[in-house]
């Protein structure tokens, strides 16, 4: 009786640990990412997502522009790839912390920018890594920062 008991407990505690994986793996946030077909960059920071738990779908495109200006991203902030998560655009090398923190906070926002392409961001390693900030972007276009890095 003993050992059935055991058993029993076993197999809920099986179930249990299975069915939380998979709810773990089904919660993982889908980024779509609009980049072009040459740049290494976008790829590294596509990695650096991955890498955080992010699902990535790519469309690669020559014209990341019209992506962003589809997207409501303004150019002034503009970067070398434009993604959607959700209902949050995403323009540049923006850290996946700092999307997580957006997505937790449920910030009200058009989204994250990292304008250019600043030195040591997430794909932008490099050994002389600048300061740079993380910009939230306001439906109209108004930015305050988010995170400085």
């Amino acid at each position: 009786m003993k050992s059935v008991l055991k058993l029993q407990l076993r197999s809920l505690l099986l179930i249990a640990l299975v069915s939380t994986g998979t709810a773990y793996a089904q919660a993982a946030t889908e980024v779509e990412v609009f980049k072009s077909p040459s740049c290494g960059c976008c790829g590294k920071w596509i990695e650096h997502l991955q890498q955080n738990g992010f699902q990535v779908n790519t469309h690669e495109m020559n014209d990341v522009p019209v992506a962003r200006k589809k997207l409501g991203m303004p150019d002034r902030l503009g970067s070398c790839h434009t993604a959607r998560i959700g209902d949050y655009v995403i323009e540049g090398h923006v850290p996946a912390a700092d999307i997580q923190r957006l997505l937790k906070e449920k910030t009200k926002a058009l989204g994250l920018a990292v304008p250019s392409m600043p030195p040591g961001s997430p794909g932008m390693e490099t050994a002389k890594p600048v300061p740079y900030e993380t910009l939230l972007v306001q439906a109209d276009g108004s930015t305050r920062v988010f995170a400085k890095h």
